[in-house]
């Protein structure tokens, strides 16, 4: 029985068919990784702050799957995607490269032997760092065939434990596509010794019967997403895996018995409609987290808590949460995830305000939009926006937005009441992300708008002074 490795390259199309936040992508990864997909496909790094700050944290969140992370065709972008993805349990390296003619020339620039001595050259070198790594020929099926099977061979020598060859233009049928890859079997010798990898795209719909037939000629991975991104599905390629591979000798760890439900639920990730009109962002249901602490508990083990939930601390802020830590847990069994956000956000980097409340007034009912009209002052400078939101919060982050003329993906929002009776007072945690970094604030207020204003304002102003003083 052939074991297969089922790939899912949903995270990859982002950006072009989908777009997640930053946390919706870290769920959207553990969601995966709760199915035993074998291996999780993200994004490169583009932006070098940002991207890598993600490539970490999914490769925490992550148990037992490969993390896959496409590098360019220079060492530079080698060794930094390396620096990002190493602490991952079991990392990829995948050098991605048009074999065809006309992409090679048109995307790289490049010709027949300047392609492959530069696919050559960074396999050998994610090879130095990574010992898995993959090639992967994008347009492999409308290549010349004389040079796939040079390149093919080349990649391996070099050290690539996975090659995998993509219909691109997703023309082939089922049955031209198993023979071109019986075709490699038959051409190079050393393929055998590695994992071939197929990738296929839906343009016919003919995408999950394709890479069912590479399985059955000998292909060992195949690409799918959770998500319809013009590829293999992965709920059906899996079912048919499950169903039928007995008789084509191939089987896959994928959990068929959640396969259903854990797909719907990626579904609603990537459905959810964010709004440009709105902060709001909640693609992720509930906050999947199972950190508790004790008064027992060290000042390591709070800042490794800490870390894990997305924070990046100085040493002094490190110091302050962990002593107001102290003086919540000697009253508290437990301090939850929650508790430790509010203890993030009033203790960790404490600035001058930058921007501060003056007035607000907000419209809300069941007939009429919320509307949010705020009076803030930036350095004594008077500074007035007006909103309209799905709903008074809403208007009032958007007011606030349009005052600063800068978005932020607003990470989390909690409310909750801190005390009890007619003049309860209410206390609002908001988790601002920018440039890949967690910043919090907290407000309190006998007025849950208004706490959740000063915590939006009290984020904001830890963002705006950290850009100042870079």
């Amino acid at each position: 029985m052939n074991a297969i490795k089922i790939s899912d390259i949903t995270m990859k199309q982002e950006g072009k068919e989908l777009s997640l936040s930053f946390k919706e992508k870290i769920e959207l990864a553990k969601l995966l990784d709760k199915l035993d997909v074998s291996v999780i496909e993200v994004e490169g790094i583009r932006s070098s702050k940002i991207d890598s700050l993600r490539i970490k944290s999914i490769a925490s969140a992550i148990q037992s799957g490969i993390l896959a992370v496409p590098v360019q065709l220079d060492k530079d972008s080698v060794q930094q995607t390396w620096n990002a993805l190493c602490s991952a349990k079991h990392p990829r390296l995948q050098v991605c490269a048009s074999v065809s003619s006309v992409q090679m020339e048109y995307l790289y620039h490049k010709k027949n032997d300047s392609m492959l001595t530069s696919v050559s050259e960074t396999i050998a070198a994610c090879k130095a760092l990574c010992s898995d790594v993959e090639f992967v020929a994008d347009d492999a099926t409308r290549s010349d065939p004389v040079f796939l099977a040079q390149i093919l061979t080349a990649a391996i020598e070099k050290g690539a434990s996975t090659v995998t060859v993509c219909d691109t233009a997703g023309t082939m049928m089922p049955e031209e596509f198993a023979a071109f890859v019986r075709n490699l079997y038959d051409t190079i010798p050393t393929l055998k010794d590695v994992t071939l990898g197929v990738c296929c795209a839906n343009d016919l719909s003919m995408a999950d019967a394709c890479v069912i037939a590479a399985a059955c000629q000998g292909a060992g991975e195949l690409k799918t997403a959770a998500y319809p991104v013009n590829t293999a599905s992965l709920l059906s390629v899996s079912r048919i895996i499950s169903a039928r591979g007995d008789s084509f000798g191939v089987a896959c760890s994928v959990r068929v018995t959640q396969l259903s439900r854990t797909v719907n639920q990626i579904t609603w990730l990537c459905q959810t409609g964010r709004s440009k009109n709105t902060p709001f962002a909640g693609g992720v249901q509930e906050e999947d987290t199972d950190i508790y602490l004790t008064a027992h508990d060290d000042m390591s083990g709070v800042l490794k808590a800490v870390e894990r939930m997305g924070y990046d601390l100085s040493e002094e802020d490190g110091s302050r949460v962990y002593e107001a830590f102290q003086t919540i847990a000697a009253k508290k069994e437990k301090v939850s995830a929650k508790e430790l956000d509010a203890i993030v956000a009033s203790a960790a980097m404490q600035v001058p305000s930058t921007y501060r409340l003056d007035t607000y007034v907000i419209n809300a009912g069941n007939t009429v939009a919320a509307t949010a009209h705020l009076k803030l002052y930036k350095n004594d400078v008077p500074m007035e926006g007006v909103s309209i939101g799905d709903g008074p919060i809403d208007a009032a982050f958007m007011a606030i937005e349009s005052i600063t003329g800068c978005h932020y993906e607003l990470d989390d929002f909690q409310i909750q009441s801190v005390t009890e009776g007619r003049e309860a007072m209410g206390q609002a945690v908001v988790k601002l992300r920018a440039e890949g970094k967690l910043y919090s604030g907290k407000g309190i207020s006998t007025d849950i708008v208004g706490a959740s204003i000063y915590a939006y304002i009290n984020a904001l102003n830890k963002i705006v002074y950290e850009e100042e003083t870079v």
